[in-house]
């Protein structure tokens, strides 16, 4: 692996401590999905059931050298059918982690959210990249760049706990530092951002949202640098040192990541939070350890919630 990537290099050793997740994996119908998820389930991060065609699912893996000995595959003729049944297993208690294939995301997602069905909680769902960026000391969580187009502010306190949760999920005893980004870090009623950030900052400071610091309007250069904070005169505990980045709406999110991924070189692991269990997107264009470190996240979390629910 590249020691540039040393941050999901630990979390994925560290996973493999822990005992395999139970995943559903729907419609793993071309290579580097299916590959995916048997390359995780060869190091143990998860154990796979298959969902989808067998068939097609089979002779991919002919196609590909993939070895399915002792994978579990139940046939599901199309994409929904496939989403429907990697729900059900969920819904069964046999599948504590959802995990996408070769199926569009809106067709997953469409699984997990019927109300009668699905696994909706009373959290809104949301999607968190992971990112490992060379260079930077802390791993960055980005949301959401993937699920919530134009989330309200009343989306962004489910939004922002989803996060927190995840920090808490990956790194015990972390101190979960939230930057709510905007393009200036000051108060602006022209820019409905900032009016947002300042408000959902009052709202943790009366408990509404909790386990985190947070502080915001802030723009992206005095969120994560140091030196920028400094130069604007910011004083928090979150300034130049933020782990968690809040976007306006997914095209900023979606355009962070993306621009962290290709200009700065980072790997960018994607979970969906809120639903019952995590979700792994993953995307073709990810890396091997991308993949790998989005099924490490799914673990950390699918633990946190056992430990979470026999405390309960």
């Amino acid at each position: 692996m590249n020691r540039r990537h040393e941050k999901y290099e630990r979390l994925i050793e560290h996973c493999k401590t822990l005992p395999p997740t139970p995943t559903a994996v729907a419609y793993p119908c071309d290579q580097s999905s299916l590959a995916g998820a048997i390359d995780a389930a060869r190091i143990g991060l998860i154990a796979p059931i298959l969902t989808g065609p067998e068939e097609r699912i089979r002779a991919t893996a002919r196609a590909n050298g993939i070895d399915l000995t002792g994978i579990e595959i139940i046939d599901a003729p199309s994409p929904d059918t496939a989403a429907a049944k990697a729900v059900e297993l969920v819904r069964e208690g046999r599948a504590e982690a959802l995990m996408k294939g070769s199926l569009h995301t809106d067709e997953l997602m469409a699984a997990v959210v019927k109300r009668e069905t699905g696994l909706r909680t009373r959290r809104r769902i949301s999607h968190c990249f992971v990112m490992d960026v060379p260079n930077h000391a802390e791993t960055l969580i980005v949301t959401d760049g993937a699920v919530n187009i134009f989330p309200t502010m009343e989306d962004k306190i489910d939004i922002i706990q989803n996060a927190i949760d995840l920090v808490h999920a990956l790194k015990r005893d972390a101190e979960v530092r939230v930057a709510i980004l905007s393009a200036m870090e000051t108060v602006n009623p022209k820019l409905a951002s900032t009016m947002e950030a300042a408000a959902l900052c009052k709202m943790a400071e009366r408990g509404q949202i909790t386990g985190g610091l947070l502080d915001g309007p802030l723009a992206l250069d005095n969120a994560i640098s140091m030196e920028a904070a400094q130069i604007k005169k910011i004083d928090s505990p979150v300034a130049g040192r933020a782990n968690v980045l809040v976007a306006p709406n997914l095209e900023a999110g979606n355009m962070l990541a993306k621009s962290l991924s290709f200009l700065a070189g980072a790997d960018a692991a994607g979970i969906v939070l809120g639903a019952r269990v995590p979700i792994i997107l993953t995307s073709r264009a990810d890396s091997v350890l991308s993949r790998l470190a989005s099924c490490a996240v799914a673990a950390c979390v699918a633990q946190w919630r056992r430990e979470r629910a026999k405390g309960a």
